[in-house]
Formats: C-alpha cells, sequence, structure tokens
C-alpha cells in the first residue's frame, strides 16, 4: 500500500510539473519584448506581414503562428566611397558619410520588399549613383571652389532617391575628396609656373622703378648743374674759387690728421748744413 501511494504521489508531482513547464513555455512562447529604439513588425503564416507597427514594451503573439521581426529605428552612420569622373574627365575620389533611419509608419513594407539589412542593401547604392551624378556636372577644380554647391546638390539629391525606399537622412556630408597622380601633378605644375610667373613680375617692377629712380637722380643733377650755372653766371668766378678753397680745407684738415704726412719746407731752406762736413 505504501508503495503505491508513494509511485501515486510522484505520477501526480510529475504531472503537475509537465503542466506547469507546458504552461510556462506557451506563455514565453507568447511574449515578446520590443526595446528602446526599436519597433516590431509582425509576420502571419496565414495574413502574412501585419500593417501595425509594434512600439517598445513586452507584447502578445500567437505561438508558432506569428513571429517578430525587430527593426533599430535610431539614427545610424554609414560611409562608403566612390570613383567619380568629372565634366573635364578627371577622377575623383570621394567619401560620403550619412545618418539614416527608417521610416516608421512604412516598416512593413520595408520588410516585405528590403528585408532587416534596408540600409546595408540601399544606402551603398543609390550613394554611387548620386555622387557619379553630381560629380560629372563640375569641372575638377570646380569641387573646391564650389564645394558647398557640391555638397547641397549630393544632399538634396541622396535625400529624395532615399525616400523612394521609405529611408529618412538625417545629414549628407562630403568627408574626403582627392584627385588622381596626373591631376595632382599638373595642379603641382600649375603652382610652380604661378610662382615663376610672380617672381618675373617682381623682376620687371623692380627694374622698373630703379629705370625711374635714375631718371630721378639724372634730373636732380641736372638741376643742379643748371643752378650752379645760373649762379656762376649771375656772382662771376667767385662761388667756384669759394667751392675750390673748401675743398683744399677738407683735404688740408685730412692730410693733418694722417700719421704718415710729413711736411717739408719750400724753398732751400731744407739744404742748411749739407755740406758744413766737409
Amino acid at each position: 500500500m505504501g508503495s503505491q501511494a508513494a509511485v501515486s504521489f510522484l505520477t501526480t508531482i510529475a504531472k503537475a510539473a509537465f503542466g506547469l513547464g507546458t504552461a510556462a513555455t506557451a506563455l514565453s512562447s507568447s511574449l515578446y519584448t520590443v526595446d528602446g529604439g526599436e519597433r516590431a513588425v509582425l509576420f502571419d503564416r496565414f495574413r502574412g506581414v501585419l500593417d501595425q507597427t509594434v512600439g517598445e514594451g513586452t507584447h502578445f503573439l500567437i505561438p508558432f503562428l506569428q513571429r517578430p521581426h525587430i527593426f533599430d529605428i535610431r539614427t545610424k552612420p554609414h560611409t562608403f566611397s566612390s570613383v567619380s569622373g568629372t565634366k573635364d574627365l578627371q577622377m575623383v575620389n570621394l567619401t560620403l558619410r550619412v545618418l539614416s533611419r527608417p521610416e516608421v509608419s512604412r516598416l512593413p513594407t520595408i520588410f516585405q520588399t528590403l528585408g532587416v539589412e534596408y540600409d546595408e542593401k540601399v544606402l551603398p547604392s543609390i550613394g554611387n549613383e548620386v555622387l557619379k551624378a553630381v560629380v560629372a556636372q563640375f569641372n575638377a577644380d570646380q569641387l573646391l571652389t564650389e564645394r558647398p554647391q557640391v555638397s547641397a546638390l549630393v544632399r538634396d539629391s541622396l535625400i529624395k532617391r532615399a525616400r523612394d525606399f521609405n529611408i529618412e537622412l538625417d545629414d549628407v556630408a562630403i568627408t574626403h575628396l582627392s584627385y588622381g597622380l596626373e591631376f595632382s601633378r599638373a595642379v603641382e605644375a600649375k603652382q610652380v609656373a604661378q610662382q615663376e610667373a610672380e617672381r618675373s613680375k617682381f623682376v620687371v617692377m623692380k627694374a622698373d622703378q630703379e629705370r625711374r629712380a635714375a631718371v630721378i637722380r639724372a634730373e636732380g643733377e641736372s638741376e643742379a648743374a643748371q643752378l650752379i650755372s645760373d649762379a656762376t653766371a649771375k656772382a662771376g668766378m667767385g662761388l667756384i674759387e669759394l667751392r675750390r678753397i673748401e675743398a683744399s680745407r677738407e683735404v688740408a684738415a685730412t692730410l693733418a690728421r694722417s700719421p704718415n704726412v710729413a711736411y717739408l719746407p719750400g724753398g732751400q731752406s731744407m739744404l742748411f748744413n749739407l755740406n758744413a762736413g766737409r
């Protein structure tokens, strides 16, 4: 009797545990959680993708008939590069960075047409398409001189193109721009030529200034000579004699200060006593 009661008790406990386990599994399968910054799209085996987007929180579903697909609706950065040809047939390397997010109300359509990895499928292709189309409208040098206009045109075109796929772009920016090797060499050669032209221009300006200075100096000397000639004609040779005396005075003062100059008396006095010893 005792053994049968124990077996019956254990059987009851096993059935209860199995029932509780089944209930817990069913309850767990009937619940799913949508975290912050996410949305869910439900797929029903009979009705397909449901049109209503599920928001944040814990929600119920029909186990084995419905399956949730979680979308991250937060803004995400994407960077991709493109080699494009300009209007003057120069190759340019461009790097574009975009901040994208899905249009929440169109998530069921995005899931049906593109899937959860919608951004990786769409953004690189339309980004390269827009970059090539915009760059082809400008010459290579205009990409630098008119960069704000180029960036605005790329941004507007890419935002419009992304909306065709229910994708919102919060920001579009060109982060890197570089030219091919041949164009870089041509730019360097142009800069060297411009520097040489500026140097030649400076040399010409210097020579012109020196010529003007020489003309002004000659005119000044000519005017001075004319003034001296006029003064001589009016006052006679007195002015010339005065200048001669002033020059002689300057020469005498200079010789007097020199230790290597000796003065000899004039006349025959320097010959005294030359024969006294005979």
